[in-house]
């Protein structure tokens, strides 16, 4: 059904129109340059726009920092803490105090607060600062050179962060890193003096303003940034990864709460198979082994310690495990950059929600000597924990293969060994063999064009080296076109890249449960074809040339006619509903081709540049289907959603602009159904008895040939108690999470672009279809699960259990009306990007034909 017109949509202008008409789909050179600015206007892409700081020529940095009102409603005034409104007014003070003190915004968050580095250092003047960035860059990309200069030995100022508040109700590490810092800067003690000659000390006062404001843990868009550093959906997340790269710490501590004891984490095992754990470990824990000197000698009052009169730190006190697995946490990622890592949870907690100023009070004191401790080891040990981040990069340019830390060669570790006799089997790291390099393939045989570009910018915003190949290439025995990009594994983010890219383990069998997901990789899960070849060992990959940003992609025919594109990945539905939104008539042939009228191709035009995307030339067959009927024609779709956050922010992300409904909403005001078209189920839909208006309002609705499409039990029960289709589901662990291999039948919805890889948390498999019902997928035969932690804890409740059963399912109602759902988890978190395109497949499938046919 279609919302009132508007005006058609001209965001790249008549200049771009014309230029696009003179490329020719046909052929898209595999020298073209990169795409400026690939995806701008995208929700997806919010990260890539996010990335790069810049950072001071000089310092002290202290520009005139913009003041926000005094918010009554600030929760940190609960608890006697600093509210967000006094941050400028406080940094103001102190930078005009001391020019020990820099302040830098460094991004903003989706309500637009400003988000603050502070640096606490001696001042430099311009070559000074230059000097360090060189150093710094020459630490990442010539480690053998920097190993050996005596003056950067001598002379680079070691970075160490401390990082906030980044679950907005965990408020008190942003009090006591203001007040460390305020003491750093107008300090005589001749001991800060040198300190702050030899090192930056950066805070990052706060990582989730809008959180501290509202007192929740979420950022305003409803996401954890502290599960975000890999998939960048908030801005938040996005800015804590580029600071990353332009920090290059040494030392990364991230400020928590509330464990009821301090505790910090060296983390237990599952340990990442990725991490250069001998590098890391040993000082790491020797660190908190000094923090929990200090914390136990100050006598903190009101300071609660464990039974052991210590706190907890879970490498030691956690033998069966704990998050250090997955890059999406804070100090996890920037692991992967040599840094030694910490998050630091604070041990009093909130009462009824709020934090009162007494126990706020003692976190800020327990959260300042954490401060110290962690300040007073790294400065004392610098030389060595920097020597240790130099070979960190050095083996990652190197290419070195992966050397797995295990009970059988920690006695060659050097460095502090207090860790050593704690060692057991169940932190051994698992086995990596890496690649000489992945490839993401141009040409027929990728999946989808628009996810390997996505998927290429993504990689470069986490500094991940990206080539391209100048010509065609034979790599173990396939040969892949110019325009292939490889990601040579010869490279100083070595570990990232192979953390990111490769499938991961399936850690089941290695500790009871997991902390949070176990698997995340974007070669299987966001769309993209990628190729894993050779090994790290073998030659070089020659005729590979580096780039800033994905190749350009955007073509069209030059004369109107019946154009078409391939509707396979994230931008394509993106610039499918564009179009639709700009009324252009616009059929789906059945083997996942959109196909757009000759009277509207300036529109096909622009959304080609726009989105970039290719479009060429409809053969006479696709022109065929479109006449005889075989092909759907399409309408604006208007979708709603029943959920939160991972359905409202993926639906955008697909280019739709869902309304929330639920089955009181929709009992309350009926009429809300006139303009839907779709409903996507992620929560529950569930009509009581006192809703019955509501659920014959639903009804009808339904009857007039719209679609209720989601995942889980919630789409399941919906599309049962409506007559849609006929099933039993059956749940999998609900704590059983990763990577799962999935079969597509050839008639199904599913087949055009098929996948075969799927995300789930948990699992919900399909049996005992009924009559109407149809398999659209099904999980694999064997152990579907490829990686990740799912452990039965009963019968029917493991892997195995869902082997060869169904994981999607269809239906129609005899009375009208079409369902499809998911028993896998395509929206969780906005991360798996392959299942996000599949539910626009499934949205596009059961929607209602346009309502007649317009020309074309």
């Amino acid at each position: 059904m279609r919302r009132p017109t508007s005006a058609p949509r001209t965001a790249v202008g008549a200049l771009a129109i014309s230029l696009a008409m003179l490329t020719s789909a046909a052929a898209v050179p595999a020298t073209a340059t990169p795409a400026k600015n690939p995806g701008a206007t995208q929700p997806a892409d919010r990260a890539t726009e996010a990335s790069g700081v810049d950072m001071p020529r000089s310092y002290p940095f202290q520009p005139e920092l913009r003041v926000f009102p005094h918010n009554p409603d600030d929760k940190s005034y609960a608890g006697d803490l600093v509210g967000y409104a006094d941050l400028a007014p406080r940094l103001t003070s102190l930078m005009a105090e001391s020019d020990r003190v820099s302040t830098q915004v460094v991004g903003t968050t989706t309500l637009e607060r400003d988000l603050y580095l502070v640096t606490l250092t001696a001042p430099e003047k311009k070559g000074e600062t230059a000097q360090q960035t060189r150093w710094r860059e020459l630490i990442q990309n010539d480690p053998d050179k920097a190993a050996k200069d005596k003056r950067l030995a001598a002379d680079y100022k070691t970075p160490i962060w401390f990082s906030a508040n980044i679950h907005g109700n965990e408020w008190e590490g942003t009090d006591a890193s203001l007040r460390y810092l305020e003491e750093l800067a107008t300090s005589d003690s001749p001991e800060v003096a040198e300190l702050l000659e030899n090192h930056r000390i950066y805070f990052s006062l706060t990582l989730n303003p809008d959180g501290r404001v509202g007192g929740h843990r979420a950022t305003d868009l409803g996401f954890d940034p502290n599960r975000d550093m890999i998939t960048n959906t908030t801005p938040e997340a996005s800015s804590y990864v580029s600071l990353v790269q332009e920090l290059l710490p040494l030392y990364a501590s991230d400020l928590h709460g509330y464990t009821g004891n301090l505790q910090v984490e060296p983390t237990g095992p599952p340990h990442g198979e990725n991490y250069e754990y001998d590098l890391f470990i040993p000082h790491n824990y020797t660190a908190a082994l000094e923090i929990e000197e200090d914390v136990v000698a100050a006598e903190i009052p009101g300071n609660p310690l464990t039974d052991a009169g210590g706190i907890k730190i879970p490498y030691r006190d956690t033998p069966s495990g704990w998050d250090d697995y997955p890059p999406i946490f804070t100090a996890q990622y920037a692991a992967f950059y040599g840094a030694l890592t910490a998050t630091v949870e604070l041990p009093l907690g909130r009462t009824d929600g709020v934090m009162t100023p007494e126990r706020a009070a003692i976190n800020v004191n327990v959260a300042e000597q954490v401060l110290r401790s962690s300040v007073d080891y790294i400065s004392t040990n610098s030389d060595e924990i920097l020597a240790n981040q130099i070979e960190f990069f050095r083996r990652g340019v190197a290419g070195e293969p992966k050397v797995s830390l295990t009970g059988d060669n920690i006695a060659d570790v050097p460095g502090p060994e207090q860790w050593k006799p704690l060692w057991d089997v169940a932190d051994n790291q698992d086995e990596v063999n890496l690649p000489r390099a992945y490839v993401i393939p141009a040409g027929e045989t990728q999946r989808s064009v628009s996810d390997a570009s996505a998927l290429v910018s993504q990689l470069i915003f986490h500094g991940v080296e990206v080539g391209v190949l100048n010509a065609p290439k034979t790599i173990d025995g396939t040969t892949y076109r110019a325009g292939s990009y490889v990601i040579d594994m010869h490279q100083p983010k070595k570990g990232l890249a192979n953390s990111l890219l490769d499938l991961g383990s399936d850690i089941s069998a290695k500790v009871p449960s997991m902390y949070d997901i176990s698997a995340w990789s974007y070669s299987y899960l966001w769309g993209a074809t990628v190729d894993k070849v050779g090994s790290i060992s073998d030659a070089p990959i020659r005729a590979v040339r580096s780039v800033d940003g994905p190749l350009s992609q955007a073509a069209a025919p030059k004369k109107p006619q019946h154009v078409t594109f391939e509707v396979a990945g994230m931008g394509d539905y993106r610039a499918l509903n564009d179009l639709l939104d700009q009324d252009a008539t616009t059929w789906l042939l059945p083997t996942g081709q959109a196909v757009v009228a000759p009277a509207d191709h300036a529109k096909a035009v622009n959304a080609a540049v726009e989105h970039d995307i290719t479009f060429r030339a409809a053969t006479s067959a696709e022109v065929e289907a479109v006449t005889s009927g075989d092909a759907k024609e399409l309408d604006e779709l208007q979708v709603a959603y029943v959920g939160r956050q991972d359905e409202r922010t993926s639906l955008e992300e697909l280019g739709f602009d869902p309304i929330e409904v639920t089955a009181s909403s929709i009992n309350a005001d009926p009429g809300v159904l006139e303009d839907l078209d779709v409903i996507w189920v992620g929560g529950s839909l569930s009509f009581t008895s006192e809703q019955a208006t509501g659920q014959a309002a639903l009804e009808a609705w339904l009857a007039e040939d719209n679609a209720l499409v989601g995942a889980g039990n919630s789409a399941l029960a919906a599309a049962s108690d409506f007559g849609l289709v006929s099933a039993t589901g059956v749940a999998g662990n609900r704590r059983g999470n990763g990577i799962v291999a999935v079969d597509t039948p050839t008639d199904s919805l599913l087949a055009p672009h098929a996948q075969d890889f799927a995300f789930i948390y948990p699992a919900l498999s399909f049996t005992d279809l009924g009559a109407g019902t149809s398999v659209e997928q099904t999980y694999a035969t064997g152990n579907p699960l490829l990686a990740g932690h799912w452990r039965a804890s009963t019968e029917v409740d493991g892997p195995e259990s869902a082997a060869g059963e169904a994981s999607v399912i269809s239906g129609q109602s005899a009375t009208g009306g079409t369902a499809v759902v998911f028993g896998t988890t395509p929206f969780f978190r906005t991360h798996p990007k392959g299942g996000i395109s599949q539910a626009g497949q499934a949205i596009f499938w059961a929607a209602p034909e346009a309502d007649a046919n317009t020309g074309g």
